[in-house]
Formats: structure tokens, C-alpha cells, sequence
């Protein structure tokens, strides 16, 4: 007979209901399902892992309290027992897609702690500054990352952000000036970008494609690239408190390690 325990903080309803579920699809198996609820505290929970160690179960665990969350898993690596998070990577999903930090009420299945509520912060506040919108309130952010067109400004904030930095992005633009607010923000928060001239004409090649449009334009043409660069160039040695970091041939996760790692930043472990 195999043995499956169910850990709940609350009356173990949800967590039963889906494991009967899953075992629904699978035929002549002898399972008993042991039901342990109300575990609202580290001796409880423990008291119920003591109880798995004596036939070596599976353990199936809906625990609002990360800290008991964090038990039942180093528990379960300590022990080569095999323990399973029924709602945390769903509600990480779905808040990662919607851009929207679930709700708390009594009853949920998952707390979130601070780090999660900072990461949903800074994912919300760099869609709201991405290609230079809301420039009026970049002072807010931990991050400003500048360059030209197509340097993976967004998609460089956006990662970032997963990483609980509130990221703004301003785009550069030769021969108009930066917006005054990037003068009047802390100078080490800004990152300046800069790529290789073809691998940029690359990009921008692509892009136009992708887009149903005509490759024949300035916006890839050599000379002009090169000129946009050169723009960007003087901007950066104008201003030597601006980290410059070359994004060619890289990730974005590269690029973000080494920006988080030059600025002293924990990289986070999201």
C-alpha cells in the first residue's frame, strides 16, 4: 500500500480534493490518504512529518506560512522524501502573467512575503516606465537603463523587475536631447547601453520583418547606425557616474548579472 499525506494549515478541503482528483487517473493502485489539518505551527507540522517517517509516504502540503512551507521541503531533502507545493508555483505563474499580486484572506493557501510583494511592485512600476513613459517619476526607480532603439531595453527592465528592481527605460534619440529628469536623478542609478553596430542592424533587419516592413530605411542603414552610436558615445564619456554596459551577443540574463554585480545588487533568487 502506498501512502499519501495531505498537510494543511486550514481544513485540508482544496489539497484533498485535487489529489483525489489526480487519483482519479490511475487505476487498481492500493493508496490510503492520511489527512493532516489545522498545522498552524512548527511543532504541529513537525509532529506531522514524524508521522510520515514511520511508512514513508509522499506528502502533498498547502501551508500558508512560508516559514512551515520552508520546513516540509528542507525536511523532505534532508529525509529523500518526496514533498510537493500544491499552490505556490500556480499563484507565481499567474501573478507573473496577470501583473497582479493575489489577494490575502483568511482560508488562502499561500502568503506571500515581502520579497514576493517587492518583486509584483517592481514588475508593475516598470510597465508604467518602459520606453520612457511616466519619465516625470524615474527618481522612484532602482534602475534606469538609457541607449538607442532596439539595445533590449524593455525586455532587460522587464527581467530586472522579476528580480525586484523597479526599472525605468528612457530611449535615446540623436540630436534631441535627454529628458532633464535623467540629470536630476541619483547618476549611478543609470545604465547605459551600448551594442555593436551590425549585430544592432541585425535587430532592427529582424524587427522590421516581423512587422511586414520594408528593410530600406535608415533605421538600418550602416552609416546611420554608426552615427547614432557615436551619439551615444560622447552622452556616456559626458557622463562618467553612468555604467556602461556593452548588451552584444548577450542574454538578457547576462547582461542583468553584470549590471546587478557592478552596482553591488543581490541578484536575487526568485
Amino acid at each position: 500500500m502506498q501512502h499519501i499525506f495531505l498537510l494543511s494549515d486550514s481544513t485540508g478541503e482544496t489539497v484533498e480534493r485535487v489529489v483525489r482528483a489526480a487519483l482519479s487517473q490511475f487505476k487498481d493502485v492500493d493508496y490510503q490518504l492520511h489527512l493532516l489539518n489545522r498545522l498552524r505551527t512548527r511543532q504541529y507540522v513537525q509532529r506531522a512529518l514524524d508521522e510520515v517517517l514511520l511508512v514513508k509516504g509522499i506528502v502533498v502540503y498547502t501551508l500558508v506560512d512560508s516559514a512551515l512551507s520552508q520546513l516540509v521541503r528542507t525536511w523532505g531533502e534532508q529525509n529523500e522524501i518526496i514533498t510537493l507545493d500544491l499552490i505556490t508555483p500556480l499563484l507565481f505563474k499567474l501573478s507573473e502573467f496577470l501583473l497582479v499580486a493575489p489577494r490575502q484572506e483568511p482560508g488562502l493557501q499561500y502568503q506571500l512575503d515581502a520579497d514576493y510583494y517587492k518583486r509584483i511592485e517592481a514588475v508593475n512600476f516598470t510597465v508604467q516606465h518602459d520606453d520612457g513613459q511616466g519619465v516625470s517619476a524615474i527618481a522612484k526607480a532602482d534602475l534606469i537603463l538609457v541607449g538607442i532603439s532596439r539595445t533590449s531595453k524593455t525586455p532587460l527592465s522587464m527581467y530586472l523587475a522579476h528580480r525586484g528592481y523597479k526599472t525605468a527605460n528612457v530611449p535615446l534619440v540623436m540630436g534631441i536631447e535627454p529628458p532633464t529628469e535623467l540629470k536630476e536623478v541619483d547618476q549611478k542609478k543609470i545604465i547605459a547601453l551600448l551594442i555593436d553596430p551590425n549585430r544592432l542592424i541585425e535587430i532592427r533587419r529582424e524587427r522590421l520583418r516581423s512587422m511586414g516592413q520594408t528593410e530600406r530605411s535608415s533605421y538600418c542603414d550602416f552609416e546611420r547606425v554608426e552615427e547614432e552610436m557615436t551619439f551615444c558615445r560622447r552622452l556616456y564619456r559626458a557622463n562618467p557616474s553612468w555604467l556602461v554596459i556593452d548588451v552584444t551577443r548577450k542574454s538578457v540574463e547576462e547582461s542583468a548579472s553584470e549590471i546587478l554585480r557592478k552596482r553591488n545588487l543581490n541578484p536575487g533568487s526568485y
